[in-house]
């Protein structure tokens, strides 16, 4: 494995490190996502009505590990979903893109999906991994894991934001590239966000470059609400360790058995939404910004969308965004989408589901 260490500390093993930002936490100990810190996102969140939080900030360190926590649940589908498709078709990808030398994974997380990935593309090619996430700790685990279990692969990890990370990468070369969005991440986004983000990405493609987007289809409510909030209560902890997080970090006082975890799946929007609910009238004070809040009882702060989508709808999205969908996989129950994009200005293939 080719290592070297570049604005970050040192490493067990190196592996190559591309870091936008700055590592550790500033003075306010306001930690800085891209173009708003947590206090910045808290004030204006919780000012508002209704209130919202960004659901980025539910992954600090431990919001990583319930959420691969939850990523094993049998209400959880998705990713079970999403290992089925890429165990059939790795070694359909590889054979189909045989210019492709960088994969870019954003949102990487454990990476554990991507190893099936990275298997198939590096059986017949060197290669090279861009993971991107804004857990250091998650990456700093799955590095260490592929640097054993991967030795012919070179690793290039960003701790940043999708789109930060990408455009330290791009500074480099990286050949043709295939970049990754797995989870159905995108249902995050509100669809014209969505469409919004996938544009920009495609402005950072070239005519060989290809998107491999994972996205959620609609079903049936039960099946939905479910997968967010399980019998174990594991999804309901990850959501209120938001709060925890905001304690910690912004010194407030939160009580967090005053809140509880709320799921509703809105039809007409195709998005399962989550809240944090109060479950009496109650003030809270966030000394790190010297605020006050209050909340009555059974008011909410939404905190997460997964949007959910049909077919059309996947169209429409990625059409706005310039691009068009190349090839598109189905698990065997049809309840997740692997879409391999490209730009759309390329001649059109099938786009028949398989």
């Amino acid at each position: 494995m080719q290592v070297s260490a570049e604005w970050a500390k040192p490493l067990p093993r190196l592996t190559r490190w591309i870091e936008p930002g700055p590592v550790g936490d500033p003075p306010d100990k306001q930690r800085t996502y891209g173009q708003e810190s947590l206090g910045a996102a808290v004030r204006r969140g919780l000012s508002a009505s209704p209130k919202e939080l960004a659901s980025k900030f539910l992954y600090d360190v431990e919001g990583s590990r319930l959420f691969e926590q939850i990523c094993d649940l049998p209400e959880y589908y998705l990713t079970r979903a999403e290992a089925e498709i890429l165990e059939r078709v790795s070694v359909d990808l590889s054979s189909r893109l045989p210019q492709i030398r960088t994969l870019i994974e954003l949102g990487s997380g454990s990476a554990t999906k991507t190893e099936i990935l990275l298997r198939a593309f590096a059986a017949n090619r060197s290669l090279r991994y861009a993971p991107i996430d804004v857990s250091r700790a998650a990456l700093e685990d799955s590095v260490a894991r592929l640097e054993k279990q991967h030795p012919e692969i070179e690793i290039w990890a960003a701790v940043a934001e999708y789109e930060n990370g990408i455009a330290a990468l791009e500074a480099h070369d990286l050949g043709a590239k295939l970049v990754l969005w797995l989870g159905s991440s995108i249902g995050n986004l509100h669809r014209p966000a969505a469409a919004d983000f996938l544009a920009r990405i495609r402005e950072t493609m070239s005519a060989g470059d290809r998107m491999l987007v994972g996205i959620d289809l609609r079903k049936d409510r039960n099946v939905l609400e479910r997968a967010y909030d399980d019998r174990q209560g594991i999804t309901a902890k990850f959501n209120l360790n938001l709060l925890t997080r905001i304690n910690r970090e912004l010194d407030a006082d939160f009580n967090i058995g005053r809140f509880a975890h709320r799921v509703h799946y809105d039809d007409a929007l195709g998005s399962v939404q989550s809240f944090i609910e109060s479950r009496v009238a109650q003030t809270v004070h966030l000394r790190a910004l010297d605020l006050e809040i209050s909340f009555e009882s059974g008011e909410r702060i939404h905190s997460e969308d997964s949007y959910k989508y049909s077919f059309e709808e996947i169209d429409e999205v990625v059409g706005r965004a310039g691009l068009r969908v190349e090839h598109r996989y189905l698990d065997s129950g049809e309840r997740f989408s692997l879409n391999l994009l490209a730009p759309a200005s390329e001649p059109s293939s099938s786009q028949v589901p398989v």
